[in-house]
């Protein structure tokens, strides 16, 4: 089972998931998309939240009151976390995320330490717990297949932005094949004129053009 919210703090709503248990998480590191951020109580042990960005988006474009709303999600599903005011939140790209073979069981680290931020939550906000939980969708998803699905789509539109590129390609090849010709051809149906003549072993030459 998988918990989705939606938060509306920003003009452009957004999605933000998280599984059930350790377990759950599990599948969510291995099938997560590149345009989902991990947020996780720092040095605690608390959910696995992920945000999703918009198409085209960066992590440093998500707005403040968005993240702010992850933060106090995952900190109010830390068992310790919940409890404790000033609390470090980390968050990083879901490509960010390094799993091992050696790793227990919702266990992850990361690529790149430099790639991890951190905000702090000072103190629970109601108010933003309560409008998230307003949102609060329970599904039994295959992620597995929205992964494919979601790369399939990508693979297609890269393969058509590479075929519009070649289409374009070839049509300034053609323009320019068009204007080389008209330049040698010069004005149609004017006569060739003499610029100037010479004797060259006693036989007239005119240059032309």
């Amino acid at each position: 089972m998988v918990f989705y919210f939606t938060s509306s703090v920003a003009p452009a709503a957004y999605t933000i998931y998280m599984g059930k248990d350790k377990y759950e998480n599990e599948d969510l590191i291995k099938y997560g998309w590149p345009e989902d951020v991990w947020f996780h109580v720092d040095k605690l042990s608390s959910a696995h939240v992920y945000l999703r960005l918009h198409k085209g988006q960066a992590i440093d474009d998500v707005p403040k009151e968005v993240l702010i709303d992850c933060a106090h999600l995952v900190k109010a599903n830390s068992i310790q976390g919940c409890k404790m005011n000033h609390v470090n939140v980390v968050y990083t790209s879901w490509s960010n995320l390094k799993k091992t073979a050696d790793m227990d069981v919702g266990q992850i680290g990361f690529h790149q330490q430099k790639d991890v931020k951190m905000l702090t939550v000072e103190k629970k906000v109601n108010e933003i717990l309560n409008r998230l939980e307003k949102t609060k969708v329970e599904r039994f998803p295959d992620l597995a297949a929205e992964k494919e699905a979601r790369d399939r789509e990508e693979r297609n539109e890269k393969k058509a932005q590479i075929q519009e590129m070649k289409r374009k390609e070839k049509e300034e090849m053609r323009k320019k094949k068009e204007l080389e010709e008209l330049r040698w051809e010069g004005p149609r149906g004017a006569a060739p004129t003499p610029v100037a003549a010479r004797s060259v072993s006693g036989l007239s030459e005119a240059w032309w053009r």
